[in-house]
């Protein structure tokens, strides 16, 4: 296990140059990436079982999917890939090539030639424009934010009772350092008009049978969300170009909310005087309209809405489940959390089963948005077996709870954690 300070990933200070260099060179990058043809053929390089019921699933070497590492395969099309859990334990920003991937729609570019590629920017503005990626890096100051992409549906094979839906352990998600442009400048060049409420986000995902082409991928966030500074339009992840399958050329990074959001090879941005009607807002990625998106199965009556903030979340990485450690010897605990749609306030520590709790030592703050590694330690003052349990709270009063909450969609699991160890 590397040392924390080697694992971090500094903030990455490139030159405007540099950027723009850069974004030159993705188009050659995105224009070669391997085709995804005959993926659903290629043999599987071993299996992985995920700790619930039905959790076999089959794991794809490196390079199977274009610009990925190994990775745990939960569909091929469209490509819904999970990060094996074993790359959290060793890194607080997740490598590009282990990220992973949910696409909605299997029709959606295998690569994108940026001498072509514009985003538009409309709607209800003033001055309409389009751009080009190396226009979009060389006219607006670049800005760095490192934040948690997370899937609504995270951990959603842990659900009870189950829901349908890919049934992903904690690998759909990723903390990441990008660099893009805020999303509140580049609307701020296009002059918003008033009474504008809304912006509606495109990508170059596509729609095929059986979905009407009226269900186009669209998402759309209140306008104050859109210009809060943080949400950005991005074109670089942990200092590289943005993987194929995460989003290239461009990706929204909306901080603190669900990855749905977070529309990949962004290509329109529109201004809107209305919080939109398509089915991705109106159907799709709907929770109770509560803080905890907590309903019990059967219910009837309940108000949807679609589903917005991230709640906090906690992770062991160190030591592994029902591992033997020495009766009055330390034991080192260690993991990461963030705070979900607030800064992470505290991580908290129980060796008895959640019946008392002490304060962990937390890490480098990398912002409101990202993770932080987290450290404790635990000497066993007696054999027998300890459950230890973290959770973690954010600095708009949120805390983990002891049971996750139920959804039909498996939405927002963010049960506390436990681990075994037997202490002889």
């Amino acid at each position: 296990m590397e040392k924390p300070e080697q694992r971090s990933l500094p903030v990455v200070r490139s030159s405007r140059r540099s950027l723009l260099k850069t974004s030159m060179a993705l188009g050659a990058l995105g224009a070669a990436a391997r085709p995804l043809a005959a993926v659903a053929d290629t043999a599987s390089n071993g299996t992985v079982t995920l700790p619930f019921a039905n959790g076999e699933r089959p794991t794809v070497a490196a390079g199977t999917f274009p610009q990925k590492g190994e990775m745990i395969l939960q569909r091929t099309r469209p490509p819904l890939l999970e990060t094996p859990w074993s790359v959290f334990e060793k890194s607080l920003f997740t490598p590009n090539d282990q990220a992973y991937v949910r696409w909605h729609m299997n029709d959606f570019p295998r690569a994108v030639d940026v001498s072509n590629f514009k985003l538009k920017v409309f709607g209800e503005v003033e001055k309409p424009y389009e751009l080009t990626l190396a226009e979009l890096v060389s006219s607006f100051p670049a800005t760095q934010i490192a934040a948690v992409n997370q899937c609504s549906g995270n951990s959603r094979g842990f659900v009870s009772p189950r829901v349908a839906g890919a049934q992903w352990a904690h690998g759909a998600m990723f903390n990441a350092m990008f660099t893009g442009v805020s999303l509140a400048k580049l609307l701020a060049r296009a002059g918003v008009k008033p009474g504008a409420s809304h912006v509606a986000f495109r990508s170059l995902e596509t729609l095929q049978a059986p979905f009407p082409a009226a269900d186009r991928f669209e998402k759309v966030l209140p306008l104050d969300r859109a210009t809060n500074g943080a949400t950005t339009v991005a074109y670089e992840m942990n200092g590289a170009q943005m993987p194929l399958l995460n989003g290239f050329p461009l990706r929204l990074v909306v901080p603190g909310w669900y990855a749905t959001y977070w529309v990949k090879m962004l290509s329109e941005i529109e201004v809107l005087n209305h919080p939109g009607t398509g089915f991705w807002m109106s159907t799709a990625y709907k929770i109770p309209n509560n803080p905890t998106g907590a309903m019990t199965p059967g219910q009837a009556g309940v108000t949807m809405v679609p589903i917005n903030s991230m709640v906090p979340r906690s992770f062991f990485t160190v030591p592994a489940a029902n591992r033997s450690v020495s009766v009055g010897k330390a034991a080192h605990l260690k993991g990461f959390a963030f705070g979900g749609d607030s800064a992470l306030k505290s991580v908290q520590i129980s060796v008895d089963g959640g019946s008392n709790w002490h304060e962990a030592k937390l890490g480098k703050n990398w912002g409101e948005y990202g993770a932080r590694e987290w450290t404790s330690g635990f000497t066993p003052p007696k054999a027998g077996t300890y459950t230890i349990m973290v959770k973690a709270s954010n600095m708009a009063g949120f805390e983990q709870p002891m049971q996750a909450v139920w959804n039909p969609g498996g939405f927002m699991y963010n049960a506390i954690e436990h681990i075994d160890l037997q202490a002889s």
